[in-house]
């Protein structure tokens, strides 16, 4: 998604937008307004074709018409499609569509771009909220952009407005460089950057030489990342000023002041970066982003290793005068002023008219003039004023010729081979002369294994003829292996992390029976696993973290059949322990009698204990054959039977009991009532 420089502060206004609802193209239905810039606004938009949400930036109505070979706007806007759709990278939004959607009134139609829609913020808010921020959080927010910067380097076009409105951060941390509205391909066309008298571009980030003459090279994109560098370690722009124009004359005649001075502490060697980034003499300055990002790798690492100074490398990277300066600064010699660089009709072609400088104060009265008379001395012959002439003509072109040799002459520009296999580099240096050396591989995200990263000498510097280039080699994206750091806290598994140069993804929370609450389970990648090996530096891994031991809701079986209760309880994870059976009159056999724990939670592997019932206790009828009436009914009731006596079929006193009802032997609940049959 595209965010231009002004975001809509009020939902109303989006909602009033007319464009809001349209159909472009009979293809994007438009939604809500996300920005709106100078020249265009964007839209989340839904694609009705691939049923997708875009974002789609709609140029303002009366801009121009594209097929105008003199509307600039227009061309610069359909440009901006071509220019990004040229681009495959992971770090720069991509382009999807690009269209005129007709007028039915017959106008000039709508001009529009379907693009990525990236939801999250821009680099301007990050800075809002988080600068002054560490060297090492700014260096890993500017690495993606200065990939994709050097992929469009390579592709032979300069973005030309670099600004942390252009930098997006999507809500998963993923960074992406849009607006590709001014880029150009470097060619005769980045000579100018002035349209109708109107500088392109924001000011705050312009380099010297756009301001000055209107050319623009891979150089002026570095220029703006190094300002957006300081912007992010300080928190506020290196040059401001009432007006636009008071801000480009800073940029033209004052260096961009070393970070430290705002931010105490920091190395050195990052000031040196800022500085090399943001020379004023474009021919000192990286010689495009894929340049600059191996020095802003070299300037990690120092960091990573925790070295507070690093003289070679401050020496390395600071522009050559500036070090030598540095080196003469005992000097009692005073600098010359600058020269002034702009031409007083073209300031005011590109930013109107300055400001009216003070009155002059008025001249002093010159001092009389005195007159000198020379002494009487007559004028030397002709001929030996000749001669004299002639040595000194002699002395100056041997004076000059060697300052030349010595001072220019006997040095040339180091070729630009970078982007070339390591190969065809060391075949194209040695061709021309040069001696060929090779420094340590480095990692490179931008950058093929096996191509050349830099070189030492700069691409562009002044070399001595057959003098040496010493060739940094790509070694490819480095990857690494997701760690083991199951059993770990959290923080000590971000830590291992990010010592393999990961970072943690979602955390997501679950219960486990071994991990203790808050640890890590595993990660996602699981490690060991072929999708955990060599995953690109600054991969989402996803954390899995302990909840702790999961809770098992106590349920109530009482009353119920046993057997049932064990099946539900073990298939939890429960042990049953039945502790006791018992008789009883109210629970029938087999069912619960009571339970420990009654209610609440257990884990797995705890006991539940049951009582079971054995159901009613049952006694055996005794044989009452020709007992008395009396100890007969005296026998039953003693094994607590309820009674009754009735006459037998031969009844002939009821003195004797004959039989029972349940017969003798039979086993019935207590309580229960035996007929005594008595004869």
């Amino acid at each position: 998604m595209h965010e231009p420089d002004d975001r809509d502060a009020q939902a109303p206004a989006a909602a009033r937008d007319p464009n809001t609802g349209r159909v472009l193209d009979g293809r994007y239905r438009i939604g809500a307004r996300i920005a709106r810039g100078g020249m265009a606004s964007v839209y989340e938009a839904t694609d009705l074709r691939l049923d997708r949400i875009v974002a789609v930036k709609i140029m303002h109505s009366g801009l121009g018409d594209p097929t105008s070979d003199d509307d600039a706007f227009a061309t610069r806007f359909v440009r901006e499609a071509r220019a990004a759709a040229r681009l495959s990278h992971p770090n720069v939004v991509a382009i999807y569509d690009q269209g005129q959607d007709a007028d039915p009134a017959g106008g000039d139609g709508t001009l529009f771009i379907a693009m990525e829609l990236v939801p999250g913020h821009t680099l301007r808010d990050t800075i809002t909220k988080e600068a002054p921020m560490s060297p090492e959080r700014a260096l890993a927010l500017l690495d993606p952009v200065l990939s994709a910067l050097a992929s469009a380097h390579r592709a032979g076009l300069i973005h030309r407005d670099i600004k942390p409105e252009n930098v997006l951060i999507a809500d998963d941390g993923r960074i992406k460089v849009a607006d590709f509205g001014l880029a150009k391909a470097v060619s005769a066309d980045t000579q100018h950057t002035a349209t109708a008298g109107v500088l392109i571009g924001t000011v705050s980030y312009l380099a010297p030489e756009l301001v000055v003459d209107g050319t623009a090279d891979p150089r002026a994109d570095v220029y703006a990342v190094g300002v957006i560098l300081y912007e992010l370690l300080t928190g506020v722009k290196p040059h401001t000023g009432e007006s636009p124009i008071q801000v480009a004359y800073r940029h033209v005649h004052h260096d961009v002041p070393a970070p430290s001075e705002r931010v105490p502490g920091l190395p050195a060697y990052v000031d040196a970066l800022v500085a090399r980034a943001t020379s004023r003499d474009h021919t000192l300055r990286p010689a495009d982003a894929g340049v600059l990002l191996h020095h802003v790798r070299r300037v990690q690492a120092a960091l990573h290793d925790g070295l507070v100074d690093d003289p070679e490398l401050v020496a390395d990277l600071l522009p050559r005068p500036r070090a030598a300066a540095a080196a003469e600064v005992t000097s009692d010699t005073t600098p010359e002023p600058v020269e002034e660089l702009w031409d007083e009709r073209e300031v005011e072609a590109l930013f109107g008219p300055p400001p009216e400088p003070p009155a002059p104060s008025p001249p002093a009265p010159a001092p009389e003039a005195t007159q000198v008379i020379a002494p009487d001395d007559p004028a030397p012959a002709p001929r030996r004023r000749r001669g004299r002439l002639l040595l000194i003509l002699l002395l100056v072109l041997a004076i000059g010729g060697g300052a030349y040799w010595f001072g220019w002459g006997r040095y040339t520009s180091a070729p630009g081979v970078v982007g070339m296999s390591d190969a065809d580099a060391t075949a194209e240096l040695e061709a021309a002369g040069f001696t060929v050396e090779h420094d340590d591989p480095v990692y490179s995200e931008s950058v093929e294994k096996g191509d050349v990263v830099s070189t030492d000498p700069d691409t562009g510097s002044r070399v001595l003829s057959g003098g040496t280039i010493t060739l940094t080699v790509s070694r490819g994206p480095e990857l690494n292996d997701v760690p083991d750091v199951a059993g770990l806290s959290q923080d000590e598994a971000r830590d291992r992390l990010a010592d393999a140069k990961l970072v943690v993804g979602r955390v997501i929370e679950r219960y486990s029976e071994t991990v203790p609450d808050g640890d890590v389970i595993r990660t996602d990648p699981r490690f060991g696993t072929p999708k955990a090996e060599k995953l690109p530096v600054d991969s989402a891994v996803r954390l899995i973290v302990s909840k702790g031991r999961q809770p098992i809701k106590v349920k109530d079986w009482v009353g119920k059949d046993a057997e049932e209760a064990t099946a539900y309880w073990e298939g939890k994870g429960l042990s049953v322990d039945v502790t006791e059976r018992e008789f009883s009159d109210d629970v029938d056999e087999g069912a619960i009698i009571s339970q420990d724990p009654a209610n609440g939670t257990l884990h797995r592997g705890d006991t539940v204990s049951i009582t079971v019932s054995n159901g009613p206790e049952l006694i055996e009828v005794p044989s009452v054959f020709y007992d008395s009436a009396e100890d007969a009914v005296e026998k039953l009731e003693g094994l607590g039977f309820k009674v009754v006596t009735e006459r037998a079929a031969i009844y002939f006193n009821g003195s004797l009991a004959y039989s029972t009802d349940p017969p003798a032997g039979s086993e019935i609940p207590k309580g229960s009532t035996v007929t005594v049959y008595v004869v």
